[in-house]
């Protein structure tokens, strides 16, 4: 496609082609309608300051547990598999030992005795109250009744930690095994017990990551920390979905600095309820900080060459200069076209409705969600149309008709 010039037909059908003035590009309607091209004007618009960063996805604290069992056992059965979806309360391993039907055995025991405490203490109470009874008595019967009190609620306590109901024990109901359940909702990360093997108190069953709570943190170097603040905007992409931008907001931010990248770290909320999205995987984004209310316009309307910036105006005065030209044929040329009919019409088909566009050198400034800031090294009529995309196929087409001027 032949942009900065008008095809002409001779009487042998061949063609050639006159070109406009340097740096400018003819398209008549077909050509401006391959590319797609769009007039308009500069844009005033809200553009921030972009701070890139990268990171990876975090889950919080809570959100995160580590099952151990409160007393060692060995392991009778185990309930779940890696990955997992699991409940809060749900029995991921059964444990059994002897220490659990002692425990139980101790805590049926004590509960009949405090009864019996009980009735003494109340019985010497009333005693001493109504001077009938020794103060001795009285309070030696207070005594054991708060030391098997204290022992039967420390007791009570423990079996609840193993989730073995008290009230059952105390009605005779004595099991060898105890259960193991997830304290959140979550998934199962990690399972690090086979079946026969004993467990201390210690030791890390599983662990649990509730990953619907998965917010994301990135690092802010030095330099760009005075920018940030609560609620600003991050755009980022995560490796397992490539070409898909995620955002998130910020919502706290670190008061330290990471020793080895002089970095702050930063934590967002994502926005979009996205699943596959896995603690520990890297992210990588760019943070919207302080807006800019400034003169813009689309980064398709902006070619660079070297290192300055151009962008295409519409300038009908280069087709009154072209016009001129054409007039100033030798006559004969002329005829031939008039007395040729149907090249004629293609001519015409060809070159009516042509429109030219100059390129103006530009300074660009800071970018933000698809639009370039620009400033005007010379100022240009209000009205001027401005070419808002395919900046880059004119300005390749410019330099290929020069080369082939020239040549």
């Amino acid at each position: 496609m032949s942009c900065n010039s008008e095809k002409k037909y001779s009487a042998e059908g061949e063609e050639h082609e006159e070109h406009g003035p340097e740096g400018v590009v003819v398209l008549n309607k077909r050509q401006r309608k391959a590319l797609n091209l769009k007039l308009g004007n500069f844009q005033m618009r809200n553009l921030t300051t972009v701070v890139k960063t990268n990171g990876q996805l975090v889950v919080p604290p809570a959100s995160s547990a580590y099952v151990t069992a409160v007393i060692g056992g060995n392991i009778k059965e185990i309930k779940v598999f890696y990955g997992d979806k699991v409940n809060k309360g749900k029995v991921l391993a059964i444990l059994e030992h002897p220490d659990y039907i002692a425990l139980q055995e101790d805590f049926s025991e004590i509960a009949n005795t405090l009864e019996f405490l009980e009735q003494e203490y109340e019985r010497q109470k009333k005693l001493f109250e109504n001077n009938v009874g020794a103060g001795k008595d009285y309070q030696h019967s207070k005594t054991e009744y708060n030391i098997a009190k204290a022992r039967y609620e420390g007791l009570k306590s423990r079996l609840k930690l193993l989730n073995i109901s008290p009230q059952k024990v105390k009605e005779g109901n004595i099991s060898n095994s105890v259960s193991i359940i997830s304290p959140i909702n979550g998934y199962v990360n990690e399972v690090n017990i086979k079946v026969g093997s004993y467990v201390d108190a210690k030791d890390k069953l599983f662990e649990i990551t509730d990953n619907s709570t998965i917010h994301a943190d990135f690092y802010i170097y030095e330099k760009d920390v005075h920018l940030v603040k609560k609620g600003q905007k991050v755009h980022f992409t995560v490796s397992n979905r490539p070409g898909e931008e995620l955002t998130a907001k910020v919502f706290a931010i670190g008061k330290e600095f990471d020793t080895n990248s002089r970095a702050v770290l930063i934590h967002a909320r994502i926005n979009e309820k996205v699943s596959g999205l896995i603690p520990g995987m890297y992210i990588s984004g760019h943070l919207h900080t302080n807006e800019k209310y400034t003169r813009t316009l689309p980064d398709d309307a902006i070619v660079a060459e070297g290192t300055k910036s151009y962008i295409f105006i519409k300038d009908d005065s280069v087709l009154d200069e072209l016009h001129e030209h054409a007039e100033n044929e030798k006559y004969e040329e002329r005829e031939q076209y008039n007395n040729q009919e149907e090249n004629h019409k293609e001519y015409k088909a060809e070159n009516d409705h042509n429109m030219a566009f100059r390129m103006v050198e530009v300074i660009t400034g800071q970018k933000d969600d698809g639009y370039t800031e620009i400033y005007l090294l010379d100022s240009l009529p209000e009205n001027t149309q401005i070419v808002m995309n395919a900046a880059y196929y004119l300005l390749a087409d410019m330099k290929k008709e020069e080369t082939e001027h020239e040549h």
